[in-house]
């Protein structure tokens, strides 16, 4: 009875200690709202670029534009997090260290002067996970939530950050598992929940059969271009967005805003394709703000850089001789249907010295044997040389072995007779040390002939790659790099006549001007006479 209410008082004062951070998460929860109230971004007109402007907010107070999404893996694989089923549920103390080491290792990365503080940023990331997953009020998350939610607002590539979670959605074979992305789309989809955006965004049963019609096998590619395209799937169109927000926040536009009047800006600028010449920030843009006889009905177009003037002319002009092809959207980078399948080694002993062999100490035999795993470790290069190495070796052991064992037989036998009973006990030991023999010489050839397989398929393979270098491919290729040249000394000889003839051309306006001019003057004079 005792032990029962000590149990007892511990999962009290656990569930009162899981309370009260969920209490404090709420309020630290609040905090981050007020603050990002204060940025109007209520005021946007577009539901995908203000949830794309809040969420960068929360990412950047939480500085996980600073971690990288395999420094986000690196710490899963860490804490032990690739070993746990999606659905298991951790508490808070394991989900803290997790997020303090995350940062602990962002300290090692950064400067001395630009370093973060650890204990602040694991509060406030704590607290806005916990509130955002944790609906129960119970102080547990489930890792795939944690998973999502980190993946989603941590630095890098949308692509990387896709083919993880894709490997976490995706079964042995490399086909996605549909309840597991009905799963990843209620996760992604609670971040905008949490920034007060679910009426835009919200999920519901019918999106996932509207991305994936779920009868047909998806593979890695066929998800990244899904994910990827533009435009995406309207329930996640504002994950693209979220990361070209990133990309475009140091860009400057040095051209003046025709709505709030500044000199310059940075982010993205919109032009106007009805009004001449008439540029907005993304601000002014976001916001409706408008100048001049500018209206919200006209069609602008989104800037993520800038060219100069002289820029634009110049592309123009190449353009018009058609140096410059038609720019084509960046085509997602294709990857192995299948996953790659790691080789299987568990079977293969590492090499080790025996420490005796019959019963003897046998340092010469330790010193072959090392010689051979040597030998077996360096593969590639000469495999008939190393086959004969360790078999010439392994006949001089059996050799010394056998000559040292009848060695010690004949001095046995100057001895005087021993008891059966100590004969016996020497038969019995010897019998099972053959025996033991037997099954270490066993394993050896299975060792040898397990590295023996794994040689002839690097040949293979090396051999597969050479042929792959065609000569009459190589030689089709010289022949375009060829006509490529000729293409472009033909090109250059072209513009070079087409600067004569403007030069000809302006040479013939003026002397005709000219010619106009003195016909007008004879004309007045033949009037006057």
């Amino acid at each position: 009875m005792l032990h029962n209410r000590r149990l007892a008082s511990l999962d009290g004062r656990r569930y009162s200690d899981d309370m009260m951070t969920t209490a404090h998460s709420v309020g630290e929860h609040r905090h981050m709202i007020a603050k990002m109230k204060g940025q109007n971004f209520d005021a946007i007109r577009f539901a995908s670029y203000r949830l794309a402007s809040k969420l960068r907010f929360v990412q950047k107070k939480t500085h996980l534009h600073l971690v990288d999404i395999w420094n986000v893996i690196e710490a899963f694989r860490e804490n032990g997090f690739h070993t746990l089923d999606p659905k298991t549920e951790i508490g808070i103390s394991r989900l803290e260290a997790l997020i303090s080491g995350l940062y602990y290792q962002l300290n090692k990365r950064l400067p001395t002067t630009q370093q973060v503080n650890t204990d602040n940023c694991t509060n406030l990331l704590l607290n806005w996970l916990l509130y955002t997953f944790n609906a129960e009020d119970n102080g547990r998350l489930r890792v795939f939530a944690i998973k999502v939610a980190l993946g989603i607002l941590c630095a890098g590539k949308l692509m990387d950050k896709l083919r993880y979670i894709f490997s976490q959605i995706s079964d042995s074979n490399g086909h996605m598992i549909a309840s597991k992305f009905q799963e990843f789309l209620k996760d992604a989809l609670a971040l905008p929940a949490a920034v007060y955006e679910s009426p835009s965004f919200a999920y519901s049963d019918a999106i996932t059969s509207s991305i994936f019609d779920g009868h047909s096998k998806v593979n890695v590619n066929e998800f990244l271009d899904v994910l990827m395209s533009d435009p995406g799937p309207r329930s996640l169109i504002w994950l693209p967005l979220l990361h070209r927000m990133a990309a475009v926040e140091g860009v400057e536009h040095p051209v003046p805003c025709d709505a709030c009047n500044k000199s310059s800006f940075t982010g993205f600028r919109y032009k106007c394709q009805r009004c001449y010449n008439y540029q907005l920030c993304q601000e002014c843009f976001w916001r409706g703000r408008t100048s001049k006889t500018h209206s919200l009905d006209h069609d602008v177009k989104e800037y993520a850089t800038f060219k100069s003037p002289s820029k634009q002319l110049g592309h123009s002009i190449r353009k018009s001789f058609r140096c410059v092809p038609d720019k084509r959207n960046p085509e997602i980078p294709r990857f192995p249907d299948e996953p790659e399948k790691t080789l299987n080694l568990s079977h293969i002993i590492p090499p080790s010295p025996l420490l005796s062999h019959n019963g003897y100490h046998e340092s010469h035999h330790q010193n072959s044997f090392d010689l051979a795993s040597i030998h077996s470790g360096s593969t590639s290069r000469s495999p008939t040389k190393q086959n004969s190495s360790l078999e010439s070796s392994k006949v001089d052991d059996e050799h010394r072995l056998i000559a040292r064992y009848a060695a010690r037989l004949a001095a046995d036998a100057n001895h005087a007779a021993r008891s059966p009973s100590e004969l016996s006990l020497t038969l019995d030991t010897s019998r099972a040390q053959r025996e033991l023999i037997l099954q270490l010489e066993a394993k050896n050839r299975e060792i040898m002939q397990e590295i023996a397989h794994l040689r002839r398929q690097q040949e293979m393979e090396d051999q597969a790659l050479q042929s792959q270098q065609n000569p009459t491919l190589l030689a089709e290729l010289k022949v375009l790099r060829q006509r490529k040249e000729e293409l472009e000394q033909h090109l250059s000889t072209l513009q070079e006549s087409r600067r004569e003839l403007m030069v000809q051309l302006e040479g013939l306006m003026k002397l005709l001007k000219n010619h106009q001019a003195s016909q007008i003057g004879r004309a007045s004079c033949r009037e006057r006479v």
